[in-house]
């Protein structure tokens, strides 16, 4: 199976625009990625930010701030949904040549 058949268009669409829009800031791709991942689970996709700072191994530390009653929603059971978030975004990250690390933030 090649690339093309086990990516999502909707999700490559967006990176695309979000990356262009970022103006070059690093991790612009796993923030995009994080973003719109993000918005698709809560009921509040308005509420959704990320911010970036200096992370703790010399990458990027992602911070996601989501409304109120969302978060359990982005945790998941026992964490599951976060963790694959964390999975995706960090694989996204390879292509900003960087390391991620997200914080689910309240």
């Amino acid at each position: 199976m090649s690339d093309a058949e086990t990516t999502d268009p909707v999700v490559d669409e967006v990176v695309e625009d979000d990356a262009a829009a970022e103006g070059g800031e690093p991790a612009a791709n796993a923030k995009s990625v994080l973003e719109y991942l993000v918005k698709q689970v809560v009921d509040d996709p308005e509420a959704v930010s990320v911010s970036t700072s200096e992370g703790r191994r010399g990458g990027i530390q992602l911070d996601v701030r989501v409304g109120e009653g969302d978060m359990g929603r982005v945790i998941g059971k026992r964490g599951r949904i976060a963790q694959s978030i964390r999975t995706v975004v960090r694989a996204a990250a390879v292509k900003d040549d960087t390391t991620v690390d997200i914080e689910f933030v309240d």
